[in-house]
């Protein structure tokens, strides 16, 4: 797969949400199979989820690095997945992969994740009318 197969594939996630709203995401082509994407996606009752992916497509969709931060509508901290390497000291059976629930120092086991499983979970918590 080359990486703007990869990038129409995140475009899809974003606009097949049926609690998006509004998104601005920045597609930004390292080389042929590596890529830069980072943006911010508007929900329905105004939380926001900001996201960052560095990904490298050519054997696997292995992402290099990823934050996917997700805010309420007042800007309060819900949750945040990441694959940054700070958190060894707490021998997370995940590590380098965590959440961060809550609150930054609530630290939990996660898998690594995608840009399409943090929507599915943040569809989950949205209460449409």
């Amino acid at each position: 797969m080359r990486i703007e197969n990869y990038f129409r594939q995140v475009q899809k996630i974003i606009d097949s949400c049926s609690v998006v709203q509004t998104s601005t995401v920045m597609f930004d082509k390292r080389s042929t199979y590596e890529g830069y994407i980072r943006g911010d996606i508007f929900f329905v009752d105004d939380s926001t989820l900001h996201f960052r992916e560095f990904i490298d497509v050519e054997t696997n969709d292995e992402r290099l690095m990823y934050v996917y931060q997700y805010l309420s509508f007042s800007k309060e901290f819900i949750f945040r997945y990441d694959n940054t390497g700070h958190h060894r000291k707490l021998g997370l059976s995940s590590y380098p992969h965590h959440k961060h629930d809550g609150g930054e120092s609530n630290v939990t086991p996660a898998p690594a994740m995608d840009l399409a499983s943090v929507i599915e979970e943040i569809e989950s918590m949205i209460q449409l009318p």
